[in-house]
């Protein structure tokens, strides 16, 4: 299995160049105030496609062959990564097919199909994706586009603390949402090769615990479809790439409940004016809510999407 290393993080920070941005920095006084530290903010819910995965689809589709690209690509996303592969695909002129739940946010779908993708829709309740996904694939001719578990994944996410880093070098301590991974290994390799001693924690809503469990049972664990606002966390078990990273790299996983990730999204808004999506916010609710251990006085933490439905902010 490869493994990802600081200079695939650096090729795949030039590859993207093109197309994803180099994302600003937020702080915000009153968040530190309560939260009893300095917080950074890593504004990826202002990166373009409004989400973190144009750094991974964008360094994935980057590397395709040539010569397979006019057979045009398939991904499987809640969301973000299918928006992120429509984008990049568009920037090369290929077709793009995306397999995507009958109950995503409506403004993750209508920003995807403003793409020029197609969309097939699925239960998430009795549909397989990755079924689905391979059998477009095989049947087309198309090249599968995970939305985590692939080193190119992986590299294209770990731009981000790449980053962060170079912006913020006296972090002490960096939180990462964490779904399937990617975005978490990555961040956690590139922070560990540009800053041995800093402490890196993901986060997970307590219904969707699977990396928890994981790391607890010291092998992946699957878990059923998990009911959280978080849409872009619901995955039931961590990428077969992206566990043995964070089982060496990653202090803790921390948890959040459903409540705390709605009363952070409605704080990031009302007072640091940020709109972050519930799967985006859940790191800035750990440390808000206190989940991070003694001797964090620093903390870049990464608001990875603020693709949110305007009924869903409404209801908060």
């Amino acid at each position: 299995m490869q493994r990802v290393t600081i200079d695939d993080i650096r090729a795949a920070a030039l590859r993207i160049a093109p197309i994803a941005q180099k994302t600003p920095l937020w702080t915000s006084r009153s968040y530190d105030a309560r939260a009893g530290l300095q917080a950074v903010f890593k504004c990826e819910n202002l990166q373009k496609g409004g989400a973190f995965k144009i750094r991974g689809a964008a360094n994935f589709l980057y590397s395709i062959p040539v010569e397979d690209r006019p057979r045009g690509v398939v991904a499987f996303s809640s969301g973000n990564h299918a928006q992120a592969v429509a984008i990049a695909a568009r920037a090369l002129g290929m077709k793009a097919t995306l397999v995507m739940p009958d109950d995503a946010p409506k403004s993750k779908l209508e920003a995807t199909r403003a793409q020029g993708a197609t969309i097939v829709l699925y239960d998430r309740h009795k549909d397989s994706r990755e079924r689905i996904g391979r059998q477009i694939s095989a049947e087309t001719g198309a090249t599968l586009v995970p939305p985590f578990d692939h080193p190119w994944i992986i590299a294209g996410a770990g731009t981000c603390a790449l980053e962060l880093l170079e912006q913020a070098p006296d972090l002490d301590a960096l939180v990462v949402c964490l779904g399937g991974g990617g975005l978490l290994a990555g961040c956690a390799i590139a922070a560990k090769a540009l800053k041995p001693g800093i402490r890196v924690f993901g986060v997970e809503p307590e219904v969707a615990n699977d990396y928890w469990l994981s790391l607890r049972q010291g092998e992946p664990v699957e878990i059923a479809s998990p009911p959280t606002i978080a849409d872009g966390l619901r995955t039931t078990k961590p990428g077969a790439h992206n566990f043995p990273v964070i089982q060496e790299l990653v202090e803790e996983v921390l948890l959040v409940s459903e409540a705390e990730i709605r009363e952070t999204t409605k704080f990031l808004l009302s007072r640091t004016k940020l709109v972050v999506e519930p799967s985006g916010a859940v790191g800035a609710a750990a440390v808000l809510h206190g989940k991070l251990p003694a001797g964090c006085a620093k903390v870049g933490i990464v608001l990875s999407g603020g693709n949110v439905d305007l009924e869903v902010l409404a209801s908060l």
